[in-house]
């Protein structure tokens, strides 16, 4: 859909306007960032955030590639009201402000973004290209409008920013002790300027590759149903589950016996009843299935930076740039699930039940179905960037900036999985053991003596069963120009004016496809390999064959060892696999194509009142259409597709104030008031639905499906700060903010009976976003940096930079009926946001040696709701996550650093349940991750 005409069109404009196109640098921006040390890069942060006319904070490099961390989240978990979560895959990956994940992010003031996402994987981009980065807790109109949470904006190296030539070199040697190897992370710049008589050339190269092996193991307790207890209705068995509606069992009238997806779950008190028929029947909560991961897998992240200027007078200077962010991802996910409950053949024995509850804690059972599934992906992730600008000042009360940029973004992907499925002969649970963690055990058939039933890693215990062989991608590109004029007055109250605009054209797509097959399941294994080696496949055929050792970390009541398939060896031999269940391999076919055009008018004035009152007003004015198309298969066969196109519209006039006194020489006041908002996912807007048949003992299945009528979320936001800079490189700060949020996209739920691909009659729980929630943030942050002076000689360079952040959230969020309407509002926490959260970390900067050890702790926090199709509560919650990092440094030259850093030492299990206030009686996720070491040097010339 989207076409060439409009970078044709954008840069005829850029000629016509004949301004010099530049990339836009903040009137507070400070060129020369180099700086030596923590405590240097502690003090030009502090210098960065006292200037700003917004509420900031920022992080500083040491030294040019010297950040200790892997990527920018990373980076970004030390500074106030930051929080970083989503640990996984050996790193982190999710950063908030003040609590929200809806965070803007900019590249040099550049909007940025990932495939057909709206913001980029901040994880893509490497420490090592980082010079410092912004983080804006408030906005100016002339910044783009977009994320709720705040504004993050990432600085490269660019060659004026050195006095002549520059060159480093870094390594480091990263270990991690789960998947137990060693790992390069490897950065060069590379930096020169030139006086010529055309005027004075810059040249900057940054390159970065990092290689990360990671190990992550889980152990889940399934979520939760109704099941009756010995005694049950007569028309049912002991210990069956209780469907939530009559025609579910062929009796009654189809009416509603229990209703799934509620906020609280059902009623766990002793003594609860559904009615059934007209007679209260007693229930048991009861988990249908406990089931655990072991995720392995390789990633590998390019990085590039480049950047010319060109000085050719004291007016004038053009800019070039390009930014390329790589990604390559493959991982094999080694998956065991085990019903803990079949239906209606009295296979469990007498529960134990938690005291004054109906919920059960563990039982045994026999003959219980189960599955191991090795799960293979593939994706990949190139992301280019180019600006051609330039800043022209003709004279010094006025400047002209003018940019034209152009993004390319693409991921694809390809994913294989194969289930070995069979019957265990019984088995011993307890679903929560041991402080959240579940325990499962499964018991040997004494009449089967050459197979040992409780063995997970037995091949003969195993069958095939389904394959599932998907992929497809997504991809994004944008043409964006702007100009920003800006006049300075210096008439007493108006410093300066200035005005500017943005115009972009924006395209999303998304391409995917699909199929399975269980043509041979039943089959044992052998027979399985030996037909895949008739069919073509490589070897004897065991190589389809995937073994986990030292499961969880020997840390559960829990078999120790077992075997998936392979999905590397699945991927590698897809035309074996396909031919000996029946397939062919499918093209990918388009589900959306989104062509988005935006544009943004917006107007600011610097003003001054005296010498002690300045502050900034604005207003920006934004406009957003969309012409999208969709697409959904309804058979690969013939090749044919539901359709459906739509387009939207949005527009907002959005003002903003901030107001800054400096009260005393050393301390600052702020006071702001801003409008922001979030544009809906483009994957959201998709109006076509799409139908998933169970894949477990679950007898419901799930729909999902967009809206194309979603609208943008809209948040008016307070701040008010406080700062006192003591001392030289040393602040003690406060915050209070508040954000007032209109329009939350959430997922809207009613039940559908229909008949799935399986030819089954069943309900369906369909899924569509909907803006029917507002939110409600405000909170407290206090920072502290100090580098006391005054210390004995052997304490002498020992400093401290501290935050607290004190969140308070609400959120009014709908509850649904089968039918769809929205029957009741739930006063709930907003998803993400932890109450507390604090960071320590204490300093050491003295001659040759650098130390840094940083504690963050943040509290319990909610993170979401569970599929609504079962009966337990239905939010997820977090317990509390802390992490303990260090690292080390020291100047064996003055241009030769080595480096010590290690993550994750406290080396936790990470745990989430249902409902908060039951990390206990409804416990559910639990996860161990990688402690890493890296030995690392630096060198610069």
């Amino acid at each position: 859909m989207y076409s060439k005409k409009a970078l044709s069109s954008a840069i005829l404009a850029v000629i016509l306007a004949q301004s010099a196109i530049a990339q836009e640098e903040p009137q507070e921006q400070i060129e020369e960032i180099v700086v030596q040390g923590i405590r240097g890069s502690l003090s030009k942060a502090l210098d960065i955030k006292r200037n700003n006319i917004q509420i900031v904070d920022s992080i500083v490099a040491e030294d040019i590639g010297k950040f200790p961390d892997n990527n920018v989240v990373e980076a970004l978990q030390r500074v106030t009201g930051v929080q970083t979560t989503g640990r996984g895959s050996g790193e982190v990956s999710t950063v908030s402000i003040r609590g929200l994940t809806d965070v803007h992010t900019t590249v040099n003031g550049r909007d940025i973004f990932t495939g057909a996402g709206r913001s980029v994987a901040l994880q893509d981009i490497p420490a090592s290209l980082l010079s410092n980065v912004m983080v804006y807790k408030t906005r100016s109109a002339d910044q783009v409008e977009r994320g709720i949470a705040g504004s993050i904006d990432i600085k490269t190296h660019r060659p004026f920013n050195f006095d002549g030539e520059k060159i480093v070199l870094a390594g480091r040697a990263i270990y991690g002790d789960q998947d137990g190897k060693t790992d390069p992370n490897i950065s060069a710049l590379f930096s020169n300027r030139w006086e010529t008589s055309a005027g004075e050339f810059g040249a900057l190269l940054n390159l970065s590759y990092v290689k990360t092996n990671y190990r992550d193991d889980t152990m889940t307790a399934g979520a939760v149903f109704p099941y009756f207890s010995a005694n049950p209705h007569f028309a049912y068995s002991p210990y069956e589950m209780i469907p939530n509606n009559y025609n579910a069992e062929g009796v009654g009238d189809g009416s509603l016996i229990w209703q799934a997806g509620l906020e609280n779950g059902l009623p766990y008190a002793p003594g609860s009843t559904l009615n059934i028929g007209g007679e209260a029947v007693d229930y048991l909560l009861m988990r249908d299935a406990v089931f655990g991961t072991s995720f392995t897998g390789k990633r590998e992240r390019p990085a590039a930076s480049v950047s010319f200027q060109w000085a050719p007078n004291d007016e004038l200077e053009i800019l070039a740039e390009g930014f390329y962010t790589g990604y390559k991802n493959s991982s094999q996910n080694a998956m065991w699930f085990s019903n803990t409950l079949e239906h209606g053949d009295g296979n469990i024995d007498i529960p134990v039940i938690y005291d004054g509850t109906v919920v059960v804690k563990e039982h045994q059972g026999r003959n219980n179905g189960g599955f191991q599934s090795g799960d293979y992906s593939y994706g990949e992730t190139d992301s280019y960037l180019y600006a051609l600008g330039a800043k022209w000042e003709p004279s010094d009360k006025l400047t002209i900036n003018s940019e034209l940029v152009y993004q390319d973004s693409k991921y694809t992907t390809d994913f294989f999985a194969m289930r070995f499925a069979r019957t265990a002969y019984g088995l011993d649970v307890d679903y929560n053991n041991k402080d959240g963690l579940p325990s499962l055990h499964f018991w040997d058939n004494p009449a089967t003596p050459s197979l040992d039933e409780s063995d997970m890693a037995a091949i003969g215990n195993w069958t095939a069963s389904t394959i599932w062989d998907n992929g497809g991608g997504n991809s994004g590109d944008s043409t964006a120009f702007t100009l920003d004029v800006e006049w300075h007055v210096d008439n007493g109250f108006i410093n300066s004016v200035k005005a500017g605009g943005r115009y972009e054209v924006r395209g999303a797509q998304e391409f995917t496809r699909g199929q399975d097959s269980s043509s041979v399941a039943g089959i044992s294994l052998t027979d399985l390999m030996d037909q895949l080696v008739a069919n073509g496949a490589k070897g004897d055929g065991s190589g389809l064959i995937f073994t986990v050792n030292d499961y969880f970390d020997g840390r559960a009541d829990i078999f120790d060892s077992f075997i998936t398939a392979d999905g590397s060896y699945l991927l590698d031999n897809a035309d074996a696999v396909r031919a000996v269940y029946g397939l062919e391999k499918e093209n990918v076919y388009k589900t959306f194509d989104i062509e988005e055009t935006s544009a943004a008018l917006y107007l600011t004035s610097k003003f001054s009142l005296g010498d002690d009152i300045s502050g900034e007003l604005g207003v920006r004015y934004v406009s957003y259409e969309q012409d999208m198309q969709f697409w959904s298969e309804t058979s690969a066969q013939s090749n044919q597709y539901n359709y459906s196109e739509g387009k939207g519209d949005a527009s907002k006039v959005l003002p903003s104030l901030v107001v800054n006194w400096n009260v005393t020489d050393d301390v600052v006041a702020r006071a702001s008031y801003t409008q922001t908002l979030r544009m809906p996912n483009f994957a959201d807007l998709n109006a076509l639905q799409y139908w998933f048949d169970p894949v477990t003992s679950i007898p419901y299945g799930t729909g999902n499906g967009g809206n194309p009528d979603l609208q943008p979320t809209e948040s008016t936001n307070y701040d008010l700060s406080l700062e006192w800079y003591f001392a030289e490189g040393s602040s003690l700060y406060g915050a209070w903010f508040k954000r007032e949020i209109d329009g939350l996209v959430i997922a809207g739920r009613k039940t559908v009976t229909r008949t799935g691909d399986d030819g089954v009659t069943r309900p369906y729980v369909l899924s569509a976003p909907v803006n029917a929630a507002n939110g409600e943030l405000s909170g407290l942050e206090i920072g502290f940096v100090h580098f006391p002076d005054y210390l004995p000689n052997a304490l002498d360079g020992l400093g401290i930079q501290a935050s607290f952040t004190l969140l308070d959230s609400s959120q009014s969020t709908p509850e649904f009926d089968t039918d769809g309407n929205i029957s009741r509002y739930v006063d709930s926490k907003m998803a993400g946001v932890s109450d507390s959260s604090y960071s320590v970390v204490l300093a050491y900067d003295k001659d040759a040696f650098e130390a840094r050890l940083s504690y963050v702790w943040r509290e319990e926090f909610y993170t979401g709701n569970e599929a609504a199709i079962f009966a337990n509560p239905i939010q997820f919650w977090s317990r509390p996550e802390r992490s303990l990092d260090f690292q080390l440094s020291y100047d064996v030259l003055d241009n030769l650093t080595l480096t010590f850093d290690a993550t994750n030492l406290l080396d936790d299990v990470y745990q989430s349940y249902y409902g908060k206030g039951n990390q206990n009686l409804f416990n559910f996720g639990n996860a161990v991750y990688s402690k890493t070491y890296a030995l690392g040097a630096r060198y610069s010339f």
